[in-house]
């Protein structure tokens, strides 16, 4: 593996201490079986072999770590105060009408009692419509079918977060 070959980005995220490198990943997804699986592939000759191994680390997480992932997401429509991230994954509400944000509200509420977590989508690039189209079709679901959307929609935004992690300067 050369500089020339290895994009900056992920340069400098293969040479981060281990700590500072596992902070980066748990900022990224909250699981710690995922962030270690991560950490412990590294180095990466490529972004695509970070996301692959991503990738093969959702696929493996346990229910517990699913809800360990899901615990760092805050509801759709209610970004954590101070984190841009959530606040820029989650712009498509920003400019919501009062009754949308309501409407948002009411059905984060229902789906979290239904499925006893929060309602989890790749929201960047969507607008609030259609996160609230898409809790309204989902909140239909069986539970075990809803897990498994609720991992896709996890493993996209982890590639997110990783290619901003890993971007060049």
């Amino acid at each position: 593996m050369t500089s020339t070959s290895t994009p900056p980005g992920l340069t400098r995220f293969n040479a981060l201490e281990e700590h500072a490198a596992y902070t980066a990943l748990r900022e990224a997804c909250a699981s710690t079986a995922w962030a270690k699986r991560l950490l412990a592939a590294r180095p990466y000759a490529t972004c695509e072999d970070l996301y692959a191994e991503s990738d093969a680390a959702m696929a493996e997480l346990t229910a517990a770590d699913l809800d360990e992932a899901m615990a760092g997401h805050p509801p759709i429509g209610r970004p954590k105060p101070g984190d841009p991230t959530s606040a820029r994954e989650q712009s498509g509400m920003a400019g919501a009408s009062d009754a949308l944000k309501a409407e948002m509200l009411e059905l984060n509420l229902a789906y979290q009692e239904k499925f006893g977590h929060v309602f989890l989508i790749c929201a960047t690039g969507r607008t609030g419509e259609q996160m609230r189209d898409a809790v309204r079709e989902r909140i239909g679901n069986p539970p075990e079918r809803e897990r498994e959307i609720v991992r896709t929609e996890l493993g996209k935004i982890n590639r997110i977060r990783l290619a901003r992690l890993v971007e060049e300067d």
